[in-house]
């Protein structure tokens, strides 16, 4: 009798939802702190160590589960998968936050960013100032197809990455 294969899609759905928890309860850290205005580089830094991590784990109990077995291509598609899923959780909050959590998001986010624009450009009038920030808020929605297709390509790599080092092929006879 031949044993189950373990679904990719399985551990990718999983692994992406405790992903999503984990970046959603990072979020609610950030807006206690006040600090989810800022975008800076520890933050992005600790989100992608976050995602290499759930995804490490996802594809190595993937592998556990296949008999120690692992493709590349499986490790591939566990990465995105799981870097997908957690993606669109953690854009769901994103989304709940700047529109019904705290609806004056983008405003503030701007007066944070004002002085700094404004010293890097000293020539930049008070019009120009707010003609780009009515253009930024038309355009606030892009965000979160490239939040997706950005975070689809880390899942890519770093699913790559994972499957070379825990790579298994099963013997052809």
């Amino acid at each position: 009798m031949e044993e189950q294969q373990p679904k990719t899609g399985k551990f990718a759905l999983n692994y992406g939802l405790l992903l999503g928890v984990i970046g959603v309860v990072f979020g609610v850290m950030l807006y206690t702190q006040k600090m989810h205005y800022e975008t800076s580089t520890a933050v992005i830094v600790i989100s992608i160590v976050l995602l290499a991590a759930i995804i490490f784990v996802g594809v190595n109990a993937f592998k556990k589960a296949n008999g120690g077995y692992l493709s590349i291509s499986e490790a591939l598609k566990i990465g995105v998968g799981i870097a997908l899923v957690g993606a669109i959780i953690s854009l769901l909050y994103q989304f709940v936050l700047t529109n019904y959590i705290e609806p004056d998001f983008m405003d503030k986010a701007m007066e944070i960013a004002k002085p700094k624009a404004m010293a890097q450009n000293p020539n930049m009038t008070e019009e120009q100032w707010e003609q780009g920030v009515e253009m930024q808020k038309s355009f606030a929605w892009i965000q979160y197809p490239v939040l997706l297709i950005m975070n689809s390509v880390l899942g890519l790599v770093l699913g790559l990455v994972t499957g070379l080092i825990l790579k298994k092929s099963k013997a052809d006879y």
